[in-house]
């Protein structure tokens, strides 16, 4: 495919927030959720490829862009199914913006997700990904999600225990070290606490200072939102149009989980957590299909991305000659498109990102957006 749209053909790059992409053949935008199964079985059954898009946050699209249907899911709504005074469940459409759900939770009082504040995206994404930030993942208030299988036409509601969650990942994204399961989410059930008003403890040391609270405590959940969006936009991951630095995928590279092993060429220094054994001592360069990992390691450690490529020697701002394309000013795991960038221009300069820190400290960084066309 050409990465000149013919008239009328939608161009990928307008509906990404890295604003980056060709055209796709057709787009489909339901609204309803009849309306979202009807599109995803038209697109299951034919012999063209498909995509869905939610909100286009965490995606990079090809110059040549997507040789099929793309489904963007424009559904919406928040239903209460129960309410009690320690908890409540709700069903959330699949197209519904992530950041509204947040805002309506908080606003009545309820906490979990306070912390993934500023989140661009939708809530379909939001198990695909298995988003987290400042402390909270949404793995820790998912209950379900209803999922149109592409394999089976098989309509399900799948629990939480079956979703593989795991840091930035799930049985339903495309790309990992297990199979992926194909088909579209078309709501997403949580179970919140209904609190009065009262956060979950504070687990992020960040958040706890910008709060002036100890670890551990809890705050009007009105307060974890306005502190996590006011440190999420002085990062440029809050969406700003005028703002360039807002302009990519948010954080372009997961911190790398490694075995202690490792570690041999991490400086003491470096920070690090301790973290579940999900071991990834060798990553995938953009491009590449990923190998079956190893068995996991007794015990693993979690590093900075962001750290690694400061100190490979890529400041903030970085960009590499003649590119439109550059790291974030406010901070290193973004990559942003300074205006008029191309897919091929932000995955260079990713490629090159994850040369310096392989090199500097034998670590490759995996990349966290999805990469969707010609350069797979």
């Amino acid at each position: 495919m050409s990465d000149a749209a013919a008239p009328g053909q939608p161009v990928l790059a307008d509906l990404t927030t890295i604003g980056v992409g060709g055209p796709a053949v057709r787009l489909v935008e339901p609204t309803t959720g009849d309306e979202l199964l009807a599109a995803a079985r038209d697109a299951f059954t034919s012999d063209e490829p498909w995509f869905v898009l939610g909100g286009g946050s965490n995606l990079v699209v090809a110059d040549d862009g997507f040789d099929g249907t793309v489904i963007r899911v424009a559904t919406r709504g928040i239903e209460v199914l129960s309410e009690t005074d320690d908890g409540v469940r709700i069903r959330v459409a699949a197209g519904h913006p992530w950041d509204d759900l947040v805002a309506e939770t908080v606003a009545r009082g309820w906490s979990g997700i306070e912390a993934l504040s500023g989140i661009p995206g939708s809530v379909g994404a939001s198990p695909v990904q298995n988003i987290g930030a400042y402390g909270q993942e949404v793995s820790a208030t998912v209950v379900s999600a209803d999922f149109l299988d592409a394999d089976t036409l098989e309509f399900v509601r799948v629990p939480r225990a079956n979703m593989g969650l795991a840091y930035r990942t799930s049985v339903f994204k495309a790309g990992q070290s297990h199979p992926a399961r194909p088909g579209v989410i078309t709501a997403v059930e949580f179970e919140l606490h209904n609190g009065g008003g009262v956060s979950e403890p504070v687990a992020y040391a960040q958040l706890a200072s910008a709060l002036g609270v100890a670890l551990g405590d809890r705050v009007p959940v009105a307060d974890v939102r306005d502190r996590v969006l006011a440190l999420r936009a002085s990062k440029g991951m809050v969406l700003d149009p005028a703002d360039a630095d807002t302009r990519s995928c948010g954080s372009f590279f997961t911190n790398p989980i490694v075995s202690p092993e490792a570690l041999e060429g991490v400086p003491a220094d470096a920070p690090r957590w301790e973290s579940s054994p999900e071991a990834q001592d060798v990553a995938v360069p953009l491009g590449e299909l990923p190998a079956p990992p190893p068995p996991p390691a007794p015990a693993a450690v979690k590093l900075s991305a962001a750290w690694l490529i400061e100190h490979s020697g890529i400041p903030r701002g970085f960009s590499l000659p003649g590119s439109r394309a550059a790291i974030s000013s406010k901070h290193t795991l973004a990559i942003t498109n300074r205006g008029g960038a191309t897919a091929a221009e932000v995955t260079e300069l990713a490629r090159f990102v994850q040369s310096r820190v392989a090199s500097e400290f034998g670590v490759l960084l995996h990349p966290e957006p999805i990469l969707l066309g010609a350069f797979l």
